[in-house]
């Protein structure tokens, strides 16, 4: 529900704060005073387009604060976009748009999205136009309707449509390519036998190096060898006599001065050093030997690494992945080239589609006519009695995103006439009523579900009298689930308001400027005689407001007035 709504610089409001409670709100006012002005407010503060033209003249920028309950529905998802609230009853939404059109926006006073003000729209406002009825002539939107009050999720027929389709063209790729991708197959093979040949193992390259280069250095290596054992351990001096002579020469005086210790240790550790440099140059060179033979087989290895890789323009160690991508790619290409199995999953595909569009098109069987009847029902109340509303199923040649079948709203004005098509329904009034008859009967289906506020702005246009009073009825009904906001110019439709609220243009300091102001008791009277009597009131015009405000609060239709509703 709508709490409140705060406006600053925003078109002709200067500044402007209101309250909503529960129920039935009217938005009335003079022709020109800007009473959409708050719908179009809610719907900037809910992520509609904004731009410069909103700021009111000479400010600096709009800013636009609505507050609602926090709808169940968003709870889990405003905690994971975290945007927490000490209040976690309240939902706070925020819109600032500058004179350079720059827009900022804030959810529960952290900065947000615009796209996620737009997330939160569904769940809280639900407005129904003067032009409802357009959109009810369109293929999808009808669909949209039907399908919502089927209680259809479309994302399954439509997620099943998708793999159809990709499956569908997948085949019908292969077939149209099956000569290139056959040969794409031969050349892939036949480099993946090359190198499969090699069997280029991973880490080999490094390795290859590394033993290729100590023998190709064997007798460098051996003769280094030597010579250190030679200098370690055999010459004379060696490094090891030379060692054990300094230690033997400080052990015989170490104990007239202990600061020698510490030498005598690093000396004691250099020739246990030594002697394990000694053992491991002896053990290496008994263990090490030329071998031509494994020298010959390691060109050869590398020779043939350095051939493949000039060939395919590759660094060496890259082979082993290279060896992999092209199996990879052969497998894909195999089983793109496969057209028994890209067949097969055709078939599945179409199967699933089949199956799920079969389940929609039942459950829109089921409601189409609930909904017919049902907004039937709430024609005979709005002056078309005798008329007729009928929602018919249009099977689709191939199948389509949302199902193999599409919806038609059909209606009969009068008794007796055939049902057309919406879109052909020549009247005015009679789509402006239809329109109302829709929105109050899904509206009304909805109870448990969507948005909590509705607002109808100036849905009633082209209604009048008996059905004015009706319309306000039907409304006051709505309000008593629902939060419901109505902008009207029907005195029937606002006598029934739980609350009523007047706009009004005035001049200030030479601005035009528009305020709101909530109204009651003689005020509410007098604005209620405005609408049935134009700006001079009348004492009947100001007798029969009363009347329709008495009968109203009582539940009674009240009798039609003298004179014509203003329009």
């Amino acid at each position: 529900m709508l709490r409140r709504l705060s406006l600053k610089d925003f078109v002709i409001v200067p500044e402007l704060e209101l309250d909503f409670g529960p129920g039935f709100a009217v938005l009335t006012g003079e022709t020109g005073a800007g009473k959409s002005i708050l719908i179009d407010a809610l719907q900037l503060a809910l992520g509609s387009r904004g731009d410069a033209g909103v700021v009111r003249e000479g400010a600096a920028r709009a800013d636009i604060t609505a507050e609602f309950d926090t709808p169940p529905a968003l709870a889990a998802w405003l905690d994971e976009a975290g945007f927490e609230s000490s209040d976690t009853d309240t939902l706070l939404l925020r819109r600032a748009i500058d004179a350079q059109g720059k827009s900022r926006a804030w959810i529960n006073g952290s900065p947000a999205t615009v796209a996620q003000l737009r997330e939160t729209a569904d769940s809280l406002l639900d407005i129904h136009g003067q032009h409802a009825w357009q959109g009810l002539t369109r293929a999808p939107a009808v669909r949209a309707l039907l399908d919502a009050y089927a209680g259809i999720e479309g994302t399954a027929v439509s997620g099943r449509y998708v793999a159809w389709k990709q499956a569908s063209e997948r085949l019908a790729a292969a077939e149209s390519r099956s000569g290139e991708l056959l040969r794409e197959r031969e050349r892939l093979a036949w480099q993946i036998g090359e190198i499969e040949r090699l069997a280029p193992a991973e880490d080999e390259w490094d390795e290859l190096n590394a033993e290729h280069q100590r023998l190709s250095h064997g007798q460098s290596l051996l003769d280094a060898a030597r010579i250190a054992l030679d200098a370690l351990s055999e010459a004379e001096p060696s490094a090891e006599s030379q060692t054990a002579s300094a230690l033997d020469q400080l052990e015989k005086v170490l104990d007239f001065d202990g600061e020698l210790q510490s030498t005598v240790d690093t000396l004691r550790a250099v020739q246990a050093q030594l002697h394990d440099a000694t053992h491991t140059l002896t053990a290496y060179l008994n263990g090490t030997e030329l071998d031509p033979e494994r020298m010959q087989e390691l060109d050869e290895r590398v020779s043939a690494w350095m051939t493949l890789a000039r060939r395919y323009r590759r660094p060496p160690a890259e082979l082993p992945a290279l060896l992999r991508q092209w199996k990879d790619e052969l497998q894909q290409l195999d089983a793109a080239t496969d057209l028994d199995a890209l067949q097969q999953d055709l078939t599945l595909a179409r199967q699933a589609y089949d199956k799920e569009a079969r389940r929609v098109g039942e459950l829109r069987a089921k409601a189409a006519p609930k909904l017919a009847a049902a907004v039937t029902a709430a024609m005979q109340q709005l002056g078309m009695a005798g008329g007729a509303f009928d929602v018919a199923l249009l099977p689709q040649d191939e199948p389509q995103s949302f199902g193999r079948e599409s919806a038609e709203f059909l209606v009969a004005g009068h008794a007796g006439s055939t049902p057309r098509p919406l879109a052909k329904v020549a009247s005015g009034g009679e789509l402006s009523r239809i329109a109302l008859a829709i929105a109050v009967t899904t509206c009304q289906l909805e109870q448990d579900g969507g948005a909590g506020t509705l607002i109808f702005d100036e849905i009633d246009a082209g209604v009048g009298g008996a059905v004015a009073e009706t319309v306000g009825r039907l409304m006051k009904q709505l309000g008593r689930d629902r939060q419901v906001l109505a902008v009207t110019h029907l005195p029937q439709v606002a006598a029934c308001a739980d609350q009523h609220l007047v706009v009004a243009k005035a001049l200030r300091e030479g601005k035009t400027s528009s305020e709101v102001r909530p109204v009651a008791g003689e005020t509410r009277v007098a604005e209620i005689a405005r609408m049935l009597g134009g700006e001079r009131l009348s004492s009947t015009s100001i007798a029969h407001a009363q009347e329709m405000l008495d009968l109203s609060a009582k539940g009674t239709a009240p009798a039609k007035p003298n004179n014509k509703a203003k329009s």
